[in-house]
């Protein structure tokens, strides 16, 4: 609370707005103390199994994945997350599959049916869609695989790769450290 018995309150349009407590006299003084004390705090910390903020994403995903760790490893690419942000998009059907990963990856996702190129075509335009850009579109290498190089902001990369595996198709994803939180 301000000197002259003022707080600063969050507006809409993210400024810091003083307002003065003159008018809270018909309230009773609890019911006046607890909203002056709601919006001048900061608010509560997030609890450590809370994921971080993350940016608003335009993309509704079919089937997102919520890891929940937020540690992070080193890899030949790059330190990358362990996990994946919940809105992150996965190919409708894919399911987890991190037994299927032959490297350090931030999560890999299994599918039957469905080609390698569809699914990066898919995966192109989905992360595209969430305000990532195509840095690059590799493929088909000669094991009929794909690999997708994104870029968000804040030095924020992403790889996907896209692999077939007689009727399953892979699709291993490396989400960079610089990147947000998942």
């Amino acid at each position: 609370m301000g000197a002259a018995g003022s707080c600063h309150v969050q507006g809409y349009d993210d400024r810091m707005i003083e307002r003065p407590l003159r008018h809270a006299p018909r309230l009773g003084v609890g019911l006046a103390i607890a909203i002056v004390v709601a919006a001048c705090s900061p608010g509560a910390p997030p609890s450590p199994s809370s994921p971080a903020s993350t940016p608003a994403r335009s993309v509704e995903p079919s089937n997102a994945t919520a890891v929940g760790q937020t540690e992070q490893t080193d890899t030949e690419w790059g330190q990358i997350w362990d996990g994946l942000p919940a809105a992150f998009p996965v190919y409708p059907g894919a399911t987890p599959a991190d037994d299927a990963a032959s490297e350090v990856v931030s999560a890999t996702f299994a599918l039957e049916g469905t080609d390698a190129r569809t699914v990066a075509g898919w995966m192109q335009i989905e992360l595209e869609r969430a305000m990532y850009a195509t840095e690059s579109l590799n493929g088909p290498l000669e094991d009929g695989s794909f690999v997708l190089e994104l870029t968000g902001t804040l030095d924020c990369r992403i790889q996907v790769a896209i692999a077939p595996l007689g009727s399953l198709t892979t699709v291993s994803v490396r989400y960079g450290a610089a990147c947000p939180a998942p």
